[in-house]
């Protein structure tokens, strides 16, 4: 199957836990890539600092802010394909400030989308989240799946997905979205279960402490999500423009067995847990069951997830160990 060239691409959220790795897969592709990152006073650059200090040539790092509109205008100008992962994404912080996901998720989805339709971008990859359905009403979850805003981050990604499909359907933007399941690995914020797990146990815990230990997730290796991106990003226009494709393994795991998992990893055994009551979901919030049916980005594009659970905990775990690895994960949460 014939694909298309990526071109100048653009990467929104580039600083983050997914798109520091997407950048990193990208320039190894030989790619040129304009990173963005979110802008502050002290002209940090995330998890992409120490590719800031090695200045690769095909590297162009700017700080800015999705939110505005004039300069989103400006930074999209001269690129052919933009992958937008720029998202407010902690569910827990929500709950206390949902107009911050509104303004990020849904208003910077339109930002972009009016800066692609304007400068003539030849493909707007849009990220979504598994979030977006709620609690399974069937399994494995395919793309025509109800959506269900069980939380304001989900309605603010719903919203945002909304956006970017009725420029598709309106001004005939060439866009397609992707929808991972639970990524993890390397980077992943410390407040996400599977790092709050690693970080317990090398810590010396013998008893978890953690949120609700029964729903299930699909758990996806960053790697694995960053080959759908491009995937989707290269794929011929008239086999993915205007669709949305799942990126999961098709296996579901719950987060105690999970955990359990990460403790075998590590080599310990006879761990307990105990509730704590700030991880826990509002009660008609939580969202029980994510499995995903990934078969349409499996037949249209050939992409398949290369790193299973146990291998993907392992190189996790590795990393976590790493000299000031933990100190960076605490600093960058993102």
């Amino acid at each position: 199957m014939a694909g298309r060239s990526l071109g100048k691409v653009l990467v929104t959220g580039a600083d983050g836990f997914i798109g520091s790795h997407l950048v990193e897969g990208l320039l190894r592709r030989g790619e040129a890539v304009t990173a963005l990152c979110l802008y502050n006073s002290n002209g940090h650059h995330g998890w992409l600092e120490p590719l800031a200090g090695q200045r690769p040539k095909d590297l162009r790092l700017v700080l800015g802010d999705v939110r505005d509109p004039f300069f989103v205008d400006e930074l999209v100008r001269g690129h052919d394909t933009v992958l937008h992962l720029a998202s407010l994404i902690a569910i827990p912080y929500s709950y206390d400030a949902p107009e911050s996901y509104f303004a990020t998720n849904q208003g910077g989805a339109l930002n972009v989308a009016k800066a692609c339709l304007r400068h003539g971008v030849g493909r707007l990859v849009h990220t979504s989240t598994s979030e977006v359905y709620g609690t399974a009403r069937t399994v494995p979850i395919a793309e025509d799946h109800p959506l269900q805003a069980q939380s304001p981050y989900s309605a603010s990604k719903i919203a945002a997905d909304a956006v970017i499909e009725s420029f598709r359907r309106s001004f005939g933007l060439p866009a397609v979205t992707l929808r991972p399941f639970n990524t993890f690995g390397p980077r992943q914020s410390l407040r996400a279960v599977l790092p709050t797990v690693a970080a317990q146990l090398l810590a010396g815990a013998t008893s978890l402490k953690l949120g609700n230990l029964s729903p299930t997730r699909d758990f996806n290796y960053v790697s694995d999500t960053v080959d759908a991106f491009v995937a989707v990003g290269t794929a011929p226009d008239e086999k993915v423009l205007g669709e949305v494709f799942n990126t999961g393994t098709q296996r579901e795991i719950s987060i105690r067995d999970a955990a359990l998992v990460i403790a075998d990893v590590l080599g310990r055994a006879n761990v307990t847990f105990e509730g704590e009551e700030e991880r826990k979901r509002p009660e008609k919030s939580e969202v029980e069951r994510l499995l995903a049916d990934s078969s349409k980005l499996r037949q249209i594009t050939g992409w398949t997830p290369r790193v299973d659970f146990p291998s993907g905990i392992a190189q996790l775990v590795e990393w976590m160990r790493g000299e000031k690895n933990l100190d960076r994960a605490l600093q960058y949460q993102k």
